[in-house]
């Protein structure tokens, strides 16, 4: 018996030209870190951080282990680092240009998964704070409120595809994984869960012209 379902963000319930934002956010993001870095080394150790997150051995959370990769060889500047991160997240992410579209019938499909009781989990790549997934579900008209957990920098220990980030959500919302279905537009990242033992969906809105 189906008892969670966790569901991806980027491309799964909010459809948009990840590359193109992404470009969008490094114009605006590296501009508060002239002081300290030029643009290309700020790209370099975000690059480097983020894909740090792969090896993080659990033993903290994402968010420790992003700045322990980001900030080698400036670690007195590490608390202004912070700052800089969680004050740009905080005012300046969310007028970035975005153009997003929902899957077709995205909001009754998630109303009858409430009606029925089926707990969601947003299984997010864990990359950003929680700030951030805030402002992408109001993209699509979502709150947090209509998941039990998201998944973000702060409370996980692992990321996408590792099995560590699906067991991490299975323990924290107390199922089976037998019991959990994923879904998710990525066949590598999103169906890595089904070598801990949970069902898959491979969603194709984004690949049908959506993006």
């Amino acid at each position: 018996m189906l008892q969670a379902i966790l569901l991806d963000l980027d491309n799964t319930l909010i459809l948009f030209d990840e590359t193109a934002f992404y470009l969008r956010f490094m114009e605006r993001i590296s501009p508060r870190f002239a002081s300290c870095f030029s643009a290309d080394e700020f790209r370099m150790r975000l690059l480097r951080a983020f894909r740090g997150l792969l090896k993080n051995p659990g033993a903290v959370n994402n968010r420790t282990f992003f700045l322990d990769r980001f900030c080698q060889g400036v670690e007195d500047r590490r608390a202004w680092i912070w700052e800089q991160f969680d004050t740009f997240y905080s005012t300046i992410y969310e007028t970035i240009p975005v153009s997003v579209k929902t899957p077709a019938d995205l909001m009754p499909v998630l109303d009858q998964l409430a009606d029925w009781g089926l707990p969601l989990v947003l299984a997010t790549n864990p990359l950003f704070p929680p700030v951030a997934l805030v402002k992408r579900l109001a993209w699509a008209e979502l709150t947090p409120d209509r998941f039990v957990l998201l998944t973000h920098l702060d409370n996980m220990s692992a990321v996408k595809p590792r099995t560590a980030y699906y067991r991490q959500i299975i323990n924290m919302i107390g199922a089976e994984p037998e019991t959990c279905l994923m879904v998710g537009n990525d066949s590598v990242n999103d169906l890595a869960a089904g070598a801990l033992g949970l069902k898959t969906f491979l969603t194709t809105d984004a690949t049908r012209g959506h993006t």
